[in-house]
């Protein structure tokens, strides 16, 4: 009454298990390594075909145009814009959002700033460049007023873009173009 085993041939010899392995490694390898590479050449969805981008605060988070919108009027909010730049936004008298954006980076050297609200001027502290409330050269050194950004609102998010039209403050091309 002896039952043995049958002896027929396993369906998977050893090497092909480790060759299965090796290559399951390799590939799992490789693919996370290519991933992030890949992700950097494709386009986040939420730019626009015009480059514009949703405003997100210093975290990186989508910022919500009610809050920004219930600050009291004359308020400016920095907020990340264009390729991360930071960039004030103005709520109006009329509890919208000002047209446009304000880049806070200096003219001069590129430095940033903060909007000083008792002056009401923008006060670059590295070389004591002024600017007015709207972007313009009230003292130097810098030489050009403060680069514009589009700014609208869309189901509750804010949209900045590109400013490539002429200079409201200037009326002439704006030189960021």
């Amino acid at each position: 009454m002896e039952e043995s085993l049958p002896l027929e041939n396993p369906s998977l010899s050893r090497r092909q298990l480790l060759n299965f392995l090796t290559g399951a490694v390799v590939a799992t390898t490789v693919s996370a390594a290519l991933y992030p590479a890949a992700k950097f050449f494709v386009p986040p969805k939420e730019v626009g075909e015009d480059g514009s981008i949703f405003a997100r605060d210093a975290n990186g988070k989508l910022i919500p145009a009610s809050q920004i919108l219930a600050e009291l009027p004359e308020t400016r909010a920095l907020v990340a814009g264009l390729a991360g730049e930071p960039t004030y936004l103005t709520v109006k008298e009329d509890g919208t959002l000002h047209p446009w954006g304000i880049v806070d980076n200096c003219t001069h050297l590129g430095c940033t700033f903060p909007w000083n609200a008792y002056e009401n001027q923008f006060q670059c502290p590295c070389h004591g460049s002024r600017y007015d409330s709207e972007g313009n050269v009230v003292r130097g050194p810098a030489p050009l007023p403060l680069k514009l950004t589009r700014v609208s609102v869309e189901d509750d998010l804010i949209r900045i873009s590109p400013w490539r039209e002429i200079d409201p403050r200037t009326h002439q091309k704006p030189w960021w173009v």
